[in-house]
Parts: structure tokens; sequence; C-alpha cells
């Protein structure tokens, strides 16, 4: 595993601070989709939204270089074709030149706080349209959740759609995650991953913005992965299928496997982003996760 330097990047942050922008603008880069056609994307935006935890652990990613080891570990796996972070992570991985050659995708809103009274109302806080054009990436990603009793998921709603637009207007994908949410008695929020729920979240995320040419969806895969099937005849959008909460057990994990392999076979289906359940694996082996999740494509 790559052994990250915290006192270079911090080096290089306070004395440097345009080595940034400088790794971003000589960076090579490459197609969204390579010869195989299909996308294996690591996700790591999670802390931001102060979601830190996996299974038991509340607050196992929060130990960033321990995160930008596991993450330099994903990237040199055969297969991988990318990563999915805001700006502090992507900086620190521009630092360590692990995103040459790599799809880097900038995740757009993180506001709505895990937890938070105003979770549904889920600003625009990290990367902007022109932000991800400024540093030569290759998409956006936003999580869309939309509660029908909470006046907050007018206002991401609207905010997308704008997102939508504007990342078209640079000819930029754009990665929507869209959810049928709802708090249940003890105030938290979860998503509906019932076929009709993800069936209509699909249909809401596909109709937003004057134009659907860069959108993508990403998508989970249904409570019953039969279901699937049905509800990806919704919309023609690419779709790639999100890894999620995956239980902190190796059983768990081989049932996500296989929910994955099947959803896969889709037409729309080009390919999956997945982030904790690969970098944090129940035994530890993060590169035999990071195959087999290939593997699958």
């Amino acid at each position: 595993m790559t052994n990250v330097d915290v006192s270079e990047l911090v080096r290089l942050r306070t004395r440097h601070p345009e080595a940034i922008a400088e790794a971003a603008a000589r960076r090579p880069r490459r197609p969204l989709l390579g010869d195989s056609g299909r996308l294996m994307i690591v996700a790591a935006d999670h802390p931001a939204r102060g979601a830190l935890g996996v299974g038991g652990a509340r607050l196992a990613m929060a130990n960033r270089a321990d995160l930008l080891e596991r993450l330099c570990l994903a990237l040199s796996r055969p297969g991988v074709d990318g990563v999915l972070a805001t700006a502090d992570i992507l900086d620190d991985l521009l630092l360590l030149g692990a995103l040459d050659g790599k799809v880097v995708m900038g995740s757009m809103n993180r506001g709505g706080l895990q937890g938070a009274v105003f979770e549904l109302d889920d600003r625009f806080t990290g990367h902007r349209a022109e932000d991800i054009e400024r540093l030569h990436f290759d998409a956006g990603k936003l999580l869309l959740r939309v509660d029908y009793d909470d006046p907050g998921s007018l206002t991401t709603l609207e905010t997308t759609a704008r997102a939508v637009d504007d990342m078209a207007a640079r000819r930029l994908p754009l990665f929507v995650e869209p959810f049928i949410s709802r708090r249940g008695p003890d105030g938290r929020l979860r998503n509906d991953l019932s076929a009709e729920a993800v069936t209509r979240s699909i249909a809401i995320a596909s109709g937003l913005g004057g134009t659907s040419a860069y959108t993508w969806l990403k998508v989970p895969v249904t409570d019953n992965p039969d279901d699937m099937a049905e509800v990806m005849q919704t919309s023609t959008l690419p779709a790639v299928l999100l890894g999620g909460e995956v239980g902190g057990s190796a059983e768990e994990q081989d049932v996500a496997y296989e929910k994955w392999r099947g959803a896969l076979q889709l037409p729309t289906v080009q390919g999956l982003v997945v982030g904790r359940s690969l970098l944090y694996p129940p035994d530890g082996d993060v590169a035999a996760a990071v195959d087999i999740a290939v593997g699958l494509l």
C-alpha cells in the first residue's frame, strides 16, 4: 500500500498551494469510457457530508492518511477507471500523482449533512461546474434525495436542474444519484429502495434541466434485485450502479456482489461506483475487494 507522507502534503499546501492547480493542469487525461465501454469508479466523497462511519466503526473514514492510502491502492488496481471525491481529497490525490490517466469526478452538493434537520436542503457546497472545467476534471456527481414531506427537497431539485444545465453547457457529464427518501419515527432519513420508489426517482432525475445529453444516472439496486430489469426501463439515460452501505460481514459483501452482477447485465447499466465497501472491506483486503468488483464488469 502506498505510504502517504502527510508532512510533505502539508509542506506543499503551506508553501506551494499553487502546486495543486499545476498538478491538475499537467495531469494526463483519458476518455470517460475506455476500450471496455464500462466504468469502475471508487467513491470517497462521504466525509464532507459528515458521514465517516463504516459498519460499526463510526469514524473509520476520519483518518485522512489511511483513506488516501486505500484510495491510491484501489486506483492502482487493473480495471479501476477513476475516483469520485470532494476537492480536499482530490487535491491530495493530485499532489500524490494518483490521478494520472484516471477519470476524475468532482462531488458537487454536500450541504445536506448526515443527520441534520436540513439534510434534504442539499446545498451545492462542493465543486461547481466551472471548477470541474478549470481543473480539467472529467465529470461531476450530485445527490438528489426527494422527500415529499420536506420542502427542502424542492430547493435541491431546482439547484440540481441548474447544475445539469451548467455542466451540459460545458459538455461535461453529470452523474445524478436520485432517491425517494423519508424520515422514520426516529427522525432519521432513509432511502426507499422499493421498485416503485426507485422507478419514480429515475423518472424525476431524468427530466431535470434543459437537456439530458450529458446526464448519467447513479442508481441503487432495488430491495428485490429481480425488479431491476423493469425499473431500468424507466429511462434511456446511461447509468452506473452505486454500492451503498454494505454490512460488515463477508457474507453481506458476497450478497452485494451478486446483486451488482445481475444488474450489470441490463442495457443501460454501464458500470459501478462503489466506495466504503471496497475501501473498507470486512477482511481489510482492499485490493481483493476491488479486483472482485472489477471482475463483475
